[in-house]
């Protein structure tokens, strides 16, 4: 069993946490168990149950962009749930990597999150299914599909037993002992 030390792992957050944008650190942000951030399709929502309503209302989350510094920035949008559940969602979200930030009503931090929205999968055109033939299969017709005329089949006909007679003459001719 492998055990990686504390040290380690104390390391690989404290490295973490320095990844986040120096803009964001005006912002009073806490850690991000407070809110959750999903997307689908081009629809980011974030639900947090941390936030009291405060005057009827439950407080505001905005969607930052990478080029934006302040919470007042991104797109607003006011919560709205119950006691225990508060959600905000926006739509028409294009693809690229936003942070959300959650401010309960009473001036405290929800969380901050980073969230990805993927491009939306360009639809793919799936082969059409060719239609069967009309007629069928020509079994029992040779397998042709052209209707050939009288003359070609008196012809045809001709030639086979032509065939025919040319074998008969050929095998009796070779029976006959040979004689001078």
């Amino acid at each position: 069993m492998r055990n990686s030390s504390p040290v380690l792992r104390s390391g690989l957050t404290v490295a973490a946490a320095a990844a986040l944008p120096l803009a964001l650190v005006s912002v009073p942000a806490s850690a991000g168990p407070g809110i959750s951030v999903s997307t689908t399709g081009s629809t980011v929502s974030v639900t947090t149950s941390t936030c009291t309503q405060i005057n009827g209302s439950w407080g505001t989350a905005s969607l930052l962009t990478s080029s934006q510094g302040s919470f007042a920035q991104g797109r607003q949008v006011t919560l709205s749930g119950t006691s225990t559940s508060q959600s905000a969602a926006w739509s028409n979200v294009t693809s690229g990597t936003y942070t959300v930030i959650v401010i309960c009503s009473d001036g405290t931090t929800a969380g901050t999150q980073s969230v990805v929205v993927s491009p939306a999968p360009s639809p793919t055109r799936s082969p059409s299914p060719s239609p069967s033939p009309s007629r069928g299969v020509m079994g029992g017709a040779g397998g042709s599909a052209t209707d050939y005329g009288t003359v070609t089949l008196v012809a045809g006909g001709t030639l086979v037993g032509t065939g025919l007679l040319a074998t008969a003459w050929y095998l009796r001719r070779r029976n006959r002992p040979y004689r001078l």
